[in-house]
């Protein structure tokens, strides 16, 4: 059920922005929604995607997925859904957007999902980082921008998420050594590139199929960084079909040696499952700075 608190909200913003009725006929539960409670909605106006929060607990997510949406949208390289608007109602948080229903992939979806995004890798920023901080996934994501990858990458990704999980007593020294060796190396390790566009948690939940057939991006925890991440995400839990990693390399060529280095950039992900969701991620993280 949809509080009526929100659906309120939404009536009131229909009518004053959209000079429309906001009618709710149903609404669905979606599945996928780990954190938030998500509902595809039928409305006399059609259907929409409704996420759900407490807005205590998670300030300003839903505004900056609302930023990030809009950036990639921008870029104009992959469709997202389009947002409708986010907001406050009592004590919960929501973001409307249209909702997406792709029925079929068209044919070759792996590889025009590769080229799609090598195209979105080519948009760049000056610096790394962005000019706000977002989430990656229910926890605060800090995109201080540096110059450097290496400080950024050290600094703003492995080092906050480090010294989390080493406060929760989950590394001992030897294992904190392991780490601060890895930094060392780091510039050795990463191929120096321009600031990419990049989504910043592309893992298989996080694209969905259009109504043309197409990758929808969805959840985005967006910023300028190395294109690698990326790739690096997209093979954490399984990874895609051999297509779209062909398709990326015809299209915008990785440096040699990139497979080598998803396990260093999956650090990241890996040190925020394991701060989100406790040790079942550690020894993954263990075998990789074990390494250094």
């Amino acid at each position: 059920m949809i509080p009526r608190e929100v659906e309120d909200s939404l009536s009131d913003f229909f009518q004053t922005s959209l000079n429309k009725e906001f009618f709710v006929h149903s609404s669905n539960p979606l599945t996928g929604g780990s954190i938030n409670d998500v509902y595809c909605v039928e409305t006399i106006d059609g259907d929409f995607c409704l996420k759900i929060n407490e807005a205590a607990k998670y300030p300003g997510m839903f505004e900056k997925e609302a930023m990030g949406l809009s950036i990639l949208q921008e870029a104009n390289e992959i469709r997202v859904p389009k947002v409708i608007t986010t907001g406050n109602a009592g004590t919960y948080s929501y973001i409307l957007m249209e909702y997406i229903d792709g029925s079929y992939r068209m044919p070759d979806f792996m590889r025009d999902f590769g080229y799609s995004l090598a195209s979105l890798h080519r948009h760049y920023g000056e610096s790394f980082g962005l000019d706000h901080d977002n989430y990656m996934g229910s926890l605060e994501q800090v995109n201080k921008m540096h110059d450097s990858w290496i400080v950024f990458f050290t600094e703003e990704r492995l080092e906050r998420q480090f010294r989390k999980a080493r406060s929760a007593g989950y590394f001992s020294s030897g294992e904190t050594s392991n780490f601060y060796r890895l930094y060392k190396q780091l510039d050795n390790i990463c191929p120096h590139e321009k600031p990419s566009l990049i989504h910043g948690d592309l893992w298989d939940g996080n694209f969905i199929v259009s109504d043309e057939g197409k990758a929808c991006l969805i959840d985005p925890a967006v910023y300028y960084g190395h294109r690698e991440v990326d790739i690096a995400m997209s093979m954490l839990f399984g990874g895609f079909d051999d297509d779209f990693y062909d398709a990326y390399n015809e299209s915008f060529p990785m440096e040699k040696g990139w497979r080598k280095r998803v396990e260093v950039y999956n650090l990241y992900p890996l040190l925020i499952h394991l701060n989100l969701f406790g040790p079942g991620y550690l020894g993954a993280i263990q075998t990789i700075i074990r390494k250094f």
